[in-house]
């Protein structure tokens, strides 16, 4: 069962993040399902980072590259118009509450993102002047509303601040009597079952015993034990851990060792954030596999009940269609003698005999074990249906039509049995194919249940720009707009690198990072063809266009007098080296390093020289959107089946980031 985080582990994880995350700006915003947000932060000179939010559950760093809704929810399109780009000022737990309060400078000024993550829980954003603006879930309770518009307010506090508690405070477990001192603690205090458990543990106390009958010096043994256990959380000493069960199943999570849990084996981690993105990434697995199992057991278990009952219908199908033939057989074997029987019957009738006496007659001729009448069992004046005992099967005759019309009722019963045994037959048939086929998508289905999402992998500080590695090793970064460019020409250009422009306006800096050496030729044409396809002629739909390259010396911030420089723009003095008739054309290809897979992009002959899995994009119309799930499957299909399935899951994003002006068109 998955465990969602106490009022301890949230004062970790807070003591973690604030460090961490503040003074980071809100990059975006993705609300994944009905309780779970991700927030995508970035800070200069830092790596960006990914803070999940589940309502209720947890709040933690994720490393796990996480599918994202095609079509945002309101919600977090909200919440991106006050608080995307945004800057983290403070993350901290209010009281000892299962509540953490962010706090984001915008441009109206202070938010405050509120996540409960007790009970249901929410996610409230909070104006500057105190009132809510937006929840994810709306409601009016007993001591507060969260409405839109009302002065927001925090819940009333569950218990005792037990950083703030007393030994006074403690001698009020005593008025709970009976009660299990286990859930007097709880009770008391702003604390989980567990870390009261755990408490109770390390002060030699039996988590049974009645409140009524703590001693003075248990109460200080709990006093002195809850002081050893907040001083670390609040200090940072953190040994962060992941327990495991016998059968390899995640049990828990926490903070510090627990001796309640020293029984099991245990996974350390180096931050707290780290074991609980891997616990709820596990246990989430987990719960997923469960579910597929369940719904796929119980479609499985639905279409076994109807294969039964069509079954039992085959084997009544069959029996009727060799009752009916077998009654007609024994109908003509005994032709002569029913014939008589019946037409004795009419014939009595005719001459005025009544019923009731015809059968008494026959009954007793019966007795006398008289032929034809030894035939006979009983007849129904009402509807004249005659039954008679041949050959121990008992056989119902219409007196209104002959012996033989009675016996080709039964063959025709047959004939039709018989044609609904073929309908039966192809019916179960099918039936059985759509169970073979559930079996075998629930395998799928578990075994991709069962995978773990794709990490996020780490990004280079050069990643941030347009780049490659040129087929003679060379590291070559492009801007990616005009701020990107004003950052690679101030930041990032060395007097030895190569400065390259597309001769167009509207088109990004490009450097090769030379370290020094010399640069070959091959080089250069393949640094131009990136300056010239990611600048604006791929827009224009060119074909081809001519670009320069100059020392990083020619480049220069300071425009001729009178006149103005734009951001990311830059006068070059001198002579320029062109490079001709480039063609406008990029290659997105699959990298496999060890286990990741990373996607790549740049000039076709550059990437080719990396990998044999690539495709290579020209101008054209189609959007990034479609052309990156075009890309990523013609890539899944030209690599290995067993990276096959690891390709379809990388993010879309990742082949967006190198489409040129976001559309393009695959090349033939």
């Amino acid at each position: 069962m998955r465990r969602v985080m106490s009022s301890f582990d949230v004062a970790a994880v807070v003591k973690e993040l604030e460090p961490l995350i503040s003074g980071m700006r809100i990059d975006n915003i993705y609300q994944l399902d009905p309780k779970t947000l991700l927030f995508r932060l970035r800070g200069a000179g830092r790596e960006p980072s990914q803070l999940i939010v589940e309502a209720g559950a947890r709040m933690h760093l994720t490393s796990y590259s996480l599918e994202k809704p095609k079509r945002p929810p309101a919600f977090p399109m909200a919440l991106r118009k006050y608080l995307k780009n945004g800057r983290v000022m403070e993350v901290r737990q209010h009281g000892f509450e299962r509540i953490v309060v962010i706090r984001v400078k915008g441009r109206d000024g202070d938010y405050r993102l509120v996540i409960e993550l007790f009970g249901k829980g929410n996610v409230i954003l909070v104006a500057p002047n105190g009132r809510i603006l937006h929840a994810l879930q709306y409601k009016r309770m007993r001591d507060r509303k969260i409405l839109r518009g009302e002065t927001f307010k925090f819940p009333p506090p569950s218990g005792l601040d037990p950083r703030e508690t007393t030994l006074e405070d403690l001698e009020k477990l005593r008025e709970y009597g009976s009660l299990e001192v286990v859930k007097g603690l709880t009770r008391l205090l702003s604390l989980g079952g567990l870390n009261a458990e755990e408490i109770l543990m390390r002060a030699g106390i039996d988590k049974g015993t009645p409140c009524e009958t703590l001693s003075e010096e248990a109460l200080k043994e709990i006093h002195a034990e809850l002081r050893g256990l907040l001083s670390d959380v609040e200090a940072g000493r953190l040994k962060p851990m992941i327990f495991i069960g016998e059968d390899g199943e995640v049990v828990d999570f926490a903070p510090i060792p627990l001796k309640v849990y020293s029984h099991l084996k245990r996974v350390e981690y180096e931050t707290f954030n780290e074991a609980l993105d891997e616990y709820y990434a596990k246990v989430a697995v987990e719960v997923r596999a469960e579910e597929v199992a369940k719904r796929g057991e119980s479609e499985i278990g639905r279409l076994e009940r109807t294969l039964r009952d069509q079954k039992e219908a085959l084997k009544r199908l069959r029996e009727s269609a060799e009752r009916n033939r077998r009654l007609g057989d024994t109908i003509y074997r005994h032709l002569n003698e029913l014939k008589a029987l019946t037409e004795r019957i009419m014939g009595e009738k005719r001459r005025g005999r009544e019923w009731s006496e015809i059968i008494r007659s026959l009954e007793e001729e019966k007795k006398r074990m008289e032929i034809p009448s030894l035939y006979f069992e009983s007849l129904n004046p009402k509807d004249l249906m005659l039954e008679v005992l041949v050959e121990g099967e008992k056989i119902q005759l219409d007196l209104r039509r002959s012996v033989q019309e009675n016996a080709a009722i039964y063959y025709e019963r047959a004939k039709k049995a018989k044609r609904k045994i073929s309908g039966a037959e192809k019916a179960i048939s099918k039936v059985e194919a759509k169970i073979a086929e559930l079996k075998r998508r629930l395998r799928e289905s578990l075994e991709e249940a069962q995978e773990t999402p794709r990490k996020v992998a780490k990004r280079e500080w050069y990643e941030k720009f347009r780049w490659f590695h040129s087929s003679d090793g060379f590291l070559v970064i492009g801007g990616r707009d005009a701020s990107t460019n004003e950052v690679l020409i101030r930041r990032y250009m060395e007097p030895k690198d190569v400065v390259l422009h597309a001769d167009i306006p509207g088109a990004p800096f490009v450097l090769i990072k030379t370290r020094g050496e010399k640069v070959p030729e091959r080089t250069i044409r393949e640094a131009a063809q990136l300056a010239a396809s990611y600048s604006r002629a791929w827009k224009e739909m060119f074909t081809s266009l001519d670009v320069y390259w100059v020392s990083p010396q020619q480049v220069k911030k300071s425009p001729p007098s009178g006149e103005y420089l734009q951001r990311g723009a830059f006068m070059i003095y001198g002579r320029k080296n062109y490079v001709r008739h480039l063609p406008l054309e990029v290659a997105i290809g699959i990298k496999i390093r060890g286990s990741e897979l990373k996607v790549i992009g740049g000039p076709p002959e550059a990437i080719a020289k990396q990998t044999k899995m690539y495709v290579k994009l020209v101008p054209g119309r189609e959007s990034s959107g479609r052309l990156a799930k075009e890309v990523r499957l013609k890539l899944a299909e030209a690599s290995p089946s067993e990276v096959r399935k690891e390709i379809l899951k990388i993010p879309l994003e990742e082949f967006q980031r190198f489409i040129p002006y976001g559309r393009g068109a695959l090349k033939p």
